[in-house]
């Protein structure tokens, strides 16, 4: 039998099958061996212990189509990424990386500036601009209010999305909106491992119709990048890529060289003072990550 793993919590991994059924599953003893981590997401194939309990052992993990780390998901098409405008403020050197961190496994973003209700509608702009101008689909949205929800749905059809961003922005909320059985179906689960009240503390899968699904997962306070070079870091910057060979040396990184297209085109704002600088950041990060 096959399905889809859509939670996994202590040792256990609760998989969707196409008849509706949910089952405990353990993974069998050779993933731990080959170390290989079954992942929310993934379609797999398992054996039933019993049916009338709805127990069953993980078997094989079908091929992926992507895999992440944070948060930790596979098989997803795109990510929506929530950060609140206030309660708390944006901490744009974390969206970025986490930015970052979807390019480098070339996943589509979208963001959603949430809690809109909280700051008039010119508070919003800025921060749209700086995203849109990079390329990515930006959105203010209040569930307070009800505004923008039907957008955000348009954009989830017929998708599998990762909702991620950072702790107390909204997205238990913004989930309970899109669906509203989320509650019912975790506390399901949670009564049957002996947990308490749900907390978003693991990945996981839930269906907003037959062929939409959005992946909650848990907040963060702080992102490391790593496990590339520091010479790779333009390329995840979106913004750059209309600039790249244009400069004076074939090699520019953008930061001390002369002649560069991409310092050029930030003096005339075609790209962001705030991405810019999270780049630098970034980069120099790298470069002394890469150095121990």
């Amino acid at each position: 039998m096959q399905g889809k793993i859509i939670k996994g919590i202590a040792g256990f991994y609760y998989v969707h099958c196409a008849h509706g059924k949910i089952y405990e599953c353990k993974a069998k003893g050779i993933f731990r061996y080959k170390n290989i981590k079954p992942l929310v997401g993934d379609n797999v194939e398992l054996d039933i212990i019993s049916e009338s309990e709805a127990t069953g052992n993980i078997t094989k993990i079908l091929e992926r189509k992507n895999s992440l780390i944070r948060p930790e998901v596979a098989n997803i098409d795109q990510a929506l990424i929530l950060f609140a405008v206030k309660s708390p403020s944006p901490n744009l050197n974390l969206l970025d990386r986490l930015l970052v961190m979807m390019e480098v496994q070339q996943i589509p973003c979208m963001i959603a500036f949430g809690k809109a209700d909280l700051v008039q509608e010119e508070e919003i702009k800025p921060l749209q601009e700086i995203y849109q101008q990079a390329g990515y689909p930006c959105i203010g949205i209040s569930t307070f209010e009800n505004r923008n929800i039907d957008n955000i749905k348009e954009l989830l059809f017929h998708k599998t999305t990762a909702l991620a961003g950072p702790s107390g922005v909204g997205k238990s909320t913004l989930l309970n909106y899109l669906v509203p059985h989320a509650n019912m179906e975790t506390g399901s689960i949670s009564t049957k491992i002996e947990r308490g009240k749900h907390t978003t503390r693991h990945s996981e899968l839930f269906d907003i119709d037959e062929t939409t699904y959005i992946c909650d997962t848990p907040g963060f306070s702080s992102m490391y990048i790593r496990d590339f070079e520091a010479d790779s870091l333009k390329h995840y910057f979106p913004e750059f890529e209309p600039y790249f060979g244009m400069c004076k040396f074939g090699s520019c990184n953008h930061i001390r060289e002369p002649g560069c297209s991409v310092k050029e085109a930030l003096s005339q704002h075609k790209i962001s003072k705030s991405r810019y600088e999270n780049y630098i950041l970034m980069y120099n990060e790298l470069k002394n990550n890469n150095k121990k």
